[in-house]
């Protein structure tokens, strides 16, 4: 069996965020014989000290990273997230960037093994809408795209009984259009949240394989304004994170192609000179004005949501929720054929 590479025990910690401390507390190393737990973790960084096989596993559980990593010759490349359209808050929590990274390692493995499957099968066609657009297009022209491709009028979209059934619909026509969308908010337990001011969404432009991400710790409402907008760096062929405050021109400008696509600006004109009425009758209005429109209240004014429900379905209907049923749906079929074995298809599914 090949050696360890103990310079990557450090580089795997220090990526993972955590300081010494933190790692020998997470890894449960504890004093013994005289030498205290965080001497006993600098040798097995400086390779005075190897492994054991148990602590390895350990190491690639805690630090996000897969096993076979510890063995590589050299630290690999950083996380490619594409562009990094965040302009973070100040006292944004530092501890959940590598807790994106790994979650956008997880979704590019997911990616490229759908991909590669897809490929296998001759079935692997370019989308044209990716990247077919600039900024100066113009709003209104990558909105009239992008319905034209998702085939979904406004008027339906606020048909539906309430924001999970509209949520719902846009997907599925996102995913029939050929992209991937998933709701994935932290590595898979509550412990690993990301915080919404880290990321909100991100957008994998592949040009065959897109996938877009939004981060599930939102509020319901605001799910379908996060997928319009990433469906928006799409259509311009960016790769890339979004979180934070919209300072940056392309975040603003796929912001504007969101709000648009939900909500025409001249609708808004009911509103000239609510700032006259009591607080009470101001919030009111924009529920009356919000709900039948399936947009959340902070399109309009900002105003917090409440609490979600207790209770709800179970576990794996959950799961497949927010995987999204396009990419539940070829996992199965690319099984199916063989192109995907069960451990793959396991990876992809996050299972």
């Amino acid at each position: 069996m090949p050696k360890v590479n103990p310079a990557i025990l450090r580089w795997a910690r220090e990526t993972a965020g955590l300081d010494e401390q933190e790692a020998v507390e997470k890894l449960s190393i504890r004093d013994a014989r005289g030498v205290a737990a965080v001497d006993r973790l600098r040798a097995l960084e400086d390779g005075s000290d190897p492994p054991s096989r148990a602590l390895l596993v350990r190491m690639a559980k805690k630090y996000r990273r897969p096993l076979l990593t510890f063995y590589l010759t050299s630290p690999p490349e950083p996380t490619d997230r594409g562009e990094d359209f965040r302009v973070l808050p100040r006292g944004a929590p530092p501890e959940d960037e590598p807790l994106l990274d790994a979650l956008i390692r997880d979704v590019r493995a997911r990616q490229g093994l759908i991909k590669s499957a897809l490929l296998d099968e001759e079935e692997l066609e370019p989308l044209p809408f990716v990247g077919s657009v600039t900024m100066q297009t113009g709003v209104q022209a990558v909105i009239d795209s992008m319905r034209a491709v998702i085939r979904l009028p406004l008027e339906e979209y606020r048909g539906c009984h309430d924001v999970d059934e509209a949520f719902a619909l846009l997907r599925t026509r996102t995913e029939e259009a050929g992209v991937f969308v998933l709701l994935l908010g932290n590595l898979g337990s509550h412990h690993t949240n990301i915080d919404l001011e880290t990321f909100r969404g991100f957008a994998l432009a592949d040009e065959s394989v897109p996938f877009l991400v939004i981060n599930d710790q939102d509020h319901h409402a605001a799910w379908s304004f996060t997928l319009l907008h990433e469906l928006a760096h799409l259509w311009l062929g960016q790769t890339g994170v979004s979180g934070g405050r919209p300072e940056l021109a392309v975040e603003r400008f796929c912001n504007e192609v969101a709000s648009e696509f939900l909500l025409p600006a001249g609708e808004l004109e009911e509103f000239v000179g609510v700032g006259r009425l009591a607080v009470t009758d101001v919030a009111q209005r924009i529920g009356d004005f919000a709900s039948p429109r399936k947009i959340s209240h902070s399109m309009v004014a900002p105003i917090k949501g409440g609490k979600e429900r207790e209770g709800g379905p179970s576990y794996y209907v959950v799961r497949r929720h927010r995987l999204g049923t396009a990419l539940v749906e070829a996992t199965a079929r690319l099984m199916a054929v063989g192109a995907l074995t069960t451990s793959k298809a396991g990876t992809v599914l996050g299972a």
